[in-house]
């Protein structure tokens, strides 16, 4: 049995950071409907590139129902408060107040149904002068800070992925089985509300911490260390590029001697010590790289790996689909089957498997028939009483 087998989710989202924690439920194995407009969660178009799916929906949807709903009539609205009469946790990531003018405001349905665990997506926050503003992940990146860190002296980057989405998605996965926890204990839900600026800031703190208490912004260094070296990228004869780190004298030495060819060099007077090396970093990285350009990458990395020096490719996405470490799944879609890398997590050595993601309004009939008021009347909610 999986572990959240036989609870009820339903989610009124769209886009990344909602989507994600109710993908991390249903891959638990609880039941995940997911609303949609009748146009579909916006997700399905941001590109067609998955034989005529998006990659971040197929990523994300794995495994759920489709219910389309119109929640500005009366009829939809009635099938939606029968679903939460029964869920165990009901998501939302509409734009701020727009669940509460639906009828649908976490205080009453807690009331309602005080086993309720209700969650609250937002950009960011419930309170705050910026709580009405849109936020979007790449938004987020640049008000968060992140961007003041990301990139090289050329100018700030963007984080190749949705961080602040995931992130948020993170965070809220966290508190929703902390929330279920807490439920088991009490019999009571509870509210839990996500933004994406306060999930990211929290990552932020390393960096706010080193200038609120040492006066000191970190620099955007690109692919090196500000305060270690040799610690970046180096290319080989191919041009691909490959990054090392050296963490104390022996393997500098060690590198000098099975890397470089050249014991000289771990004692001279410009690279004895780190401190030294990050002083004349230009003229270490130049030999480096001189000496590197003798051989492809993946040759590099092998010789460095051999040498007990740590390192990674520098991987492009083609390197990353060959990548041997790669564990894959397999998911059915409406227009057929999708290999995606598997998530992070190996439990008891397993990889578990997923459901289909789900067309649009799919489920909907059976749904409705389901929850709709007349045929639903009869069936306990989670507090025990008739709903």
């Amino acid at each position: 049995m999986s572990d959240l087998e036989g609870l009820l989710v339903v989610s009124i989202e769209q886009a990344v950071a909602a989507p994600y924690l109710s993908a991390r439920l249903a891959e638990a194995g609880a039941r995940v409907i997911k609303i949609e407009r009748p146009e579909g969660d916006f997700a399905r178009g941001y590109d067609d590139l998955v034989h005529g799916e998006s990659a971040y929906f197929v990523w994300l949807n794995r495994g759920k129902e489709s219910l389309c709903l119109d929640l500005k009539t009366p009829a939809d609205r009635a099938v939606l408060e029968g679903m939460l009469a029964r869920a165990d946790v009901f998501i939302q990531n509409l734009a701020p107040g727009a669940v509460d003018r639906l009828g649908f405001a976490a205080d009453r349905l807690r009331a309602r149904y005080p086993g309720l665990i209700t969650v609250s997506i937002s950009g960011y926050g419930d309170d705050g002068p910026f709580a009405a503003r849109k936020a979007y992940d790449l938004l987020v990146q640049a008000e968060s800070g992140l961007s003041a860190i990301t990139g090289n002296a050329a100018g700030p980057a963007r984080v190749g992925v949705s961080v602040c989405d995931i992130a948020c998605g993170m965070t809220a996965h966290q508190a929703v089985l902390e929330a279920l926890i807490g439920r088991q204990k009490t019999g009571r839900g509870r509210h839990v509300a996500v933004s994406l600026f306060h999930a990211l800031a929290d990552w932020m703190n390393v960096p706010y911490l080193q200038y609120a208490y040492g006066g000191k912004a970190p620099e955007r260094q690109g692919l090196s260390h500000p305060t270690i070296a040799p610690y970046g990228i180096f290319a080989g004869s191919d041009g691909k590029e490959v990054l090392l780190s050296i963490q104390n004298e022996r393997e500098w030495a060690r590198f000098c001697d099975k890397v470089l060819g050249d014991t000289a060099l771990a004692t001279d007077p410009r690279f004895a010590t780190n401190a030294q090396r990050v002083a004349n970093r230009a003229a270490l990285d130049a030999l480096v790289s001189d000496s590197f350009a003798t051989r492809p990458r993946d040759a590099l990395a092998d010789l460095l790996t051999e040498a007990g020096i740590a390192c990674g490719r520098v991987s492009t996405m083609e390197d990353l689909a060959r990548h041997p470490q790669n564990r894959f799944v397999e998911v059915g879609t409406p227009t057929g089957p999708v290999r995606l890398l598997a998530p992070g997590a190996l439990v008891d050595g397993q990889v578990r498997k997923f459901g289909p993601v789900p067309a649009l309004g799919q489920h909907s009939d059976a749904i409705r028939t389901e929850f709709t008021p007349a045929t639903a009347g009869d069936r306990p909610n989670r507090t025990g009483h008739p709903t």
